[in-house]
């Protein structure tokens, strides 16, 4: 299963099954579960830890230091899940000391052709990095987040589950759960709606989200105000309490 070209460092723990293509380089601390798949000309550094069933295509670099200037080759981590796709030529790199010392990917997440994510990054499930979309240090992706082509995301932003980020957004402000956001600086549009019906969520809760978010962003309310008029809907619709909950715990402001 291991091409007689790859380099596997002996400190390497890697479960019977795994395949590694021609030319990959796999350093020492990597550790890598059954069921996945690494092709040719991948670079894996450590200390990382790759769970099963993954698959990592060629000329992917995982598991690199940050080259954040402040990174001075600390022995952090990339933890990695299940189910992943790793498309070709995607970076992903390693915690920083400064942050909490690791770089988070769920399960199940497409991440497509040269995407980037940064040190300290922490990514849930199920979400799509589009080509070249790329996540700047500390960023953090809630469940089923999309972010289209040449997205880009600011340091310690939090982008929403079910978000939608559209191609060449630029985000510097935090994305509430369930909304779609353009342009740069990137800016609300109204509920993920169509990737909401294609998630299987009801009608009903669809729309409360529409009512929650015409509360935030139509009407000339402050943000207290409008969290305070939703206050029955998060009540009534879990979806909505997320929406709000989201908006309540922001940092650095939301995208309007």
């Amino acid at each position: 299963m291991h091409h007689k070209t790859a380099i596997i460092d002996k400190r390497a723990k890697i479960d019977e099954g795994v395949s590694i293509g021609p030319y990959s380089i796999i350093g020492p601390e990597v550790k890598i579960q059954k069921g996945s798949i690494v092709e040719s000309h991948v670079i894996i550094s450590g200390p990382t830890k790759i769970g099963k069933n993954n698959h990592i295509f060629q000329f992917s670099t995982v598991g690199d230091g940050s080259p954040d200037k402040k990174y001075k080759g600390e022995p952090t981590k990339l933890i990695i899940g299940d189910g992943n796709q790793i498309r070709e030529g995607v970076t992903i790199h390693r915690g920083t000391v400064q942050e909490k010392g690791v770089t988070k990917i769920g399960n199940n997440n497409l991440l497509l052709a040269y995407s980037h994510v940064a040190h300290d990054c922490e990514i849930d499930n199920n979400i799509v990095l589009t080509n070249q979309a790329a996540l700047a240090g500390a960023v953090k992706v809630g469940e089923g987040a999309i972010l289209g082509g040449y997205a880009i995301v600011h340091q310690y932003c939090e982008i929403g589950a079910y978000s939608f980020c559209a191609m060449g957004s630029a985000v510097n402000k935090d994305v509430p759960a369930f909304v779609r956001v353009r342009g740069n600086p990137a800016g609300a549009y109204g509920i993920n709606s169509v990737g909401l019906r294609r998630q299987g969520f009801t009608k009903s809760s669809i729309e409360a989200l529409k009512s929650a978010y015409r509360s935030v962003y139509r009407k000339n309310l402050t943000v207290q105000e409008a969290l305070k008029e939703i206050s029955p809907l998060v009540k009534k619709y879990k979806e909505v309490k997320l929406f709000s909950s989201t908006i309540k715990k922001s940092n650095r402001g939301i995208a309007r």
